[in-house]
């Protein structure tokens, strides 16, 4: 058994991240990069990676099935100091890449240590579908309603005062979750 990821949420606005590869993930990671304002790269060939291509970045994903071009990349991540994602190649980078259900500004990241990706997927799924249009709406009317308690209630000693609107806010809303297992399992 691998040891569990810690999981963690980048702030990379601003930041410059690269993606190599030319396929789905690719664009898919590229994509949600710019979602969170980073300033992205992308080198569609690996074949034409300089290592100039990654220096300075912050964040580097790698989606190409290429143990030598994962193997360089560690290699330069070790020198340059950036963090490091080779998809499905663990064993190289520092970085995994959790599924994520996303609604309005809620995200919420499922990881598996590597070990169960599909079943990641299927949680995220799940998660995907409960946190449907009305879910944001609601998730986008709390952040609101936090502001609008922090303009009220703007000193420091309104702190106490603040949370408690806020778990007034939340007072009703429920969460909830079951799993249902395949049958090998269940013989076992």
């Amino acid at each position: 058994m691998r040891n569990p990821y810690f999981p963690v949420g980048l702030n990379l606005g601003g930041r410059d991240c690269v993606v190599i590869g030319n396929d789905r993930e690719a664009q898919e990671k590229s994509a949600a990069l710019r979602e969170c304002d980073a300033a992205v790269r992308r080198i569609e060939d690996p074949a034409v990676l300089r290592d100039e291509d990654v220096t300075g970045a912050f964040l580097v994903i790698s989606t190409p099935q290429d143990e030598a071009l994962s193997a360089r990349l560690r290699a330069l991540a070790d020198r340059e100091r950036f963090l490091l994602c080779c998809i499905d190649q663990p064993m190289h980078g520092f970085v995994a890449m959790l599924a994520i259900a996303k609604a309005g500004p809620v995200r919420v990241a499922i990881s598996t240590a590597g070990l169960a990706p599909r079943v990641g997927k299927l949680i995220k799924e799940g998660l995907q579908r409960a946190m449907d249009a009305r879910f944001a709406r609601f998730a986008e009317a709390i952040a609101a309603r936090r502001e609008d308690v922090r303009r009220q209630n703007p000193a420091a000693e309104d702190s106490a005062v603040r949370r408690e609107a806020m778990i007034e806010a939340a007072h009703g809303f429920e969460a909830e979750v079951s799993f249902r297992y395949p049958g090998w399992f269940e013989e076992r």
